[in-house]
C-alpha cells in the first residue's frame, strides 16, 4: 500500500518510538515525583523542550508548553488572547482555529475572516483592512493544510503590529514545523505545533509563546507546564516527539528539495484534461492538491485505494463535509469542488510511489468517467 495522506498523519518513526519506549515501559515515573526516577524524567522533558524550541526560536525570547495536540495549542492561545473587541483570521484556517473563532461570537468577541487568494494564501490587504484599534488577536496559518500554500507570517505579523502594536499574533504551524526552514520573529506571539505530522506519536503537541505575552491556562490541577497546562505529562509522547524532530530537522533541506521534485513529477504525470492544480508551485513540497472536473473526490479516493494508493480529499478533520470550505474560499469552480484530491508526502515517500500514484489517479478517473457515461 502506498500512503500519500501524510498531511492527515504520518507513520510513527520506528527509531523515534524505540528511543522513547523505555519511558513507557521502564522509566515510567511521574515527572513531578521527587525521588530519583521522577527527577530523571523531569530532566529528560527539560531537554526535549529546549531542543524542540531551539529548532525554530530563540530561547531567550520564546518558551514552549507541551499540549495534547496542535488543536489544543491553538485553542489555548485563541481563548487567552481574544477576550474583547474583535479578532481577525483567514477563511483558510484549520478547523481548530476556524471553529474557535466562530465560538468567539458566544463570548462577545467579534470574529472577522479575511478572504483567500486562489492558491489558499490569505489576501493580505483584505486582512490588514480588518485590523483596527480594537483587534486583540490575529491568527494566520503558516501552511494551508488543504492547498499547501505558505503564508509569509513574519511579514504579516510585522504589518499587523505596525497597525496595532497591542494586538497579539498567532500562527498554526502544524504543517510547517520540521518541514520548512524558518525562525520565529519577535512579532509572532504564539505558534502551534504537533508531533504526529513529523513521525511522532499522536497525542502530543506544543504551544510556543513569546515571553511576557499573557496566557491563561485552560486545564487546571497540578500546575504542570509552569502552571499553564496541568496534568501529568505524556513523557513517552514528548520524548518520541523530540526523537522524531531530531531526525526530521537533520534532513529538512534535503527532504524539501527532493519532495519538491516528486511533487512536480506527480503533477506532470496527471492528465491535464481531467485534473486541475490547486496547490501553488511555491507552496510546501509536502502537499499537492488537485481537482478532477465533474467527478467526486470520495469515489476517486476509494478507487485509488482499490489500486493500492491512499490519498486524502482535504482536511481529515473536516472529512464529514462533502465540499471543503477552504477550497470553496479559494474560488474553485463548481465543476471542480466535488473532485478534490490531496496527495501529501513524507521523507519516506519514493519516486516510484509518486509515479505509481499518478498512474492510479489517471486510471481511477477514467474508470469513473466511464461509469458516469454508462449511467
Amino acid at each position: 500500500m502506498i500512503y500519500l495522506d501524510n498531511a492527515a498523519t504520518t507513520r510513527p518513526d520506528k527509531d523515534a518510538v524505540e528511543a522513547a519506549l523505555p519511558y513507557l515501559q521502564d522509566k515510567y515515573f511521574n515527572p513531578s515525583a521527587l525521588y530519583g526516577g521522577g527527577v530523571l524524567v523531569q530532566g529528560e522533558l527539560r531537554r526535549a523542550r529546549e531542543f524542540l524550541l531551539s529548532q525554530v526560536a530563540d530561547k531567550t525570547r520564546f518558551e514552549l508548553y507541551f499540549t495534547s495536540c496542535g488543536s489544543e495549542a491553538d485553542n489555548t492561545a485563541i481563548f487567552s488572547a481574544a477576550r474583547r473587541g474583535n479578532a481577525v483570521t483567514t477563511a483558510g484556517e484549520h478547523a481548530a482555529v476556524f471553529q474557535s473563532f466562530t465560538e468567539l461570537k458566544q463570548r462577545n468577541v467579534e470574529p472577522r475572516f479575511a478572504p483567500l487568494r486562489s492558491d489558499g494564501r490569505v489576501d493580505t490587504e483584505a486582512l490588514f483592512s480588518l485590523v483596527d484599534d480594537k483587534t486583540t488577536l490575529v491568527s494566520v496559518v503558516h501552511v494551508n493544510n488543504e492547498t499547501g500554500a505558505v503564508n509569509d507570517i513574519a511579514s504579516i505579523a510585522k504589518a499587523v503590529k505596525s497597525k496595532n502594536p497591542r494586538c497579539l499574533f498567532l500562527s498554526d504551524g502544524v504543517q510547517a514545523f520540521g518541514k520548512l526552514p524558518f525562525r520565529l520573529t519577535p512579532d509572532i506571539d504564539f505558534y502551534a505545533v504537533s508531533a504526529h505530522k513529523i513521525g511522532g506519536a499522536k497525542g502530543t503537541g506544543a504551544l510556543i509563546r513569546r515571553k511576557g505575552v499573557p496566557l491563561s491556562p485552560h486545564i487546571f490541577g497540578g500546575g504542570q507546564e509552569g502552571g499553564m497546562r496541568s496534568g501529568t505529562e505524556n513523557v513517552f509522547g514528548i520524548l518520541c516527539f523530540e526523537a522524531a524532530a531530531k531526525k526530521k530537522f537533520s534532513t529538512l533541506e534535503g527532504d524539501y528539495a527532493r519532495l519538491k521534485e516528486y511533487r512536480e513529477q506527480l503533477f506532470s504525470a496527471l492528465e491535464k484534461d481531467i485534473f486541475m492544480r490547486i496547490s501553488p508551485e511555491d507552496g510546501t513540497p509536502y502537499i499537492l492538491t488537485v481537482a478532477a472536473k465533474n467527478l467526486r473526490g470520495e469515489i476517486l479516493q476509494r478507487l485509488l485505494e482499490e489500486r493500492g494508493v491512499l490519498v486524502g480529499t482535504g482536511s481529515a478533520c473536516s472529512s464529514k463535509h462533502p465540499i471543503s470550505r477552504v477550497i470553496t474560499a479559494c474560488g474553485v469552480g463548481k465543476e471542480y469542488l466535488n473532485g478534490v484530491l490531496r496527495f501529501s508526502f513524507s521523507p519516506a515517500t519514493t519516486q516510484e510511489e509518486v509515479q505509481t500514484a499518478a498512474q492510479a489517479a489517471n486510471s481511477a478517473a477514467h474508470e469513473l468517467i466511464a461509469r458516469t457515461a454508462r449511467s
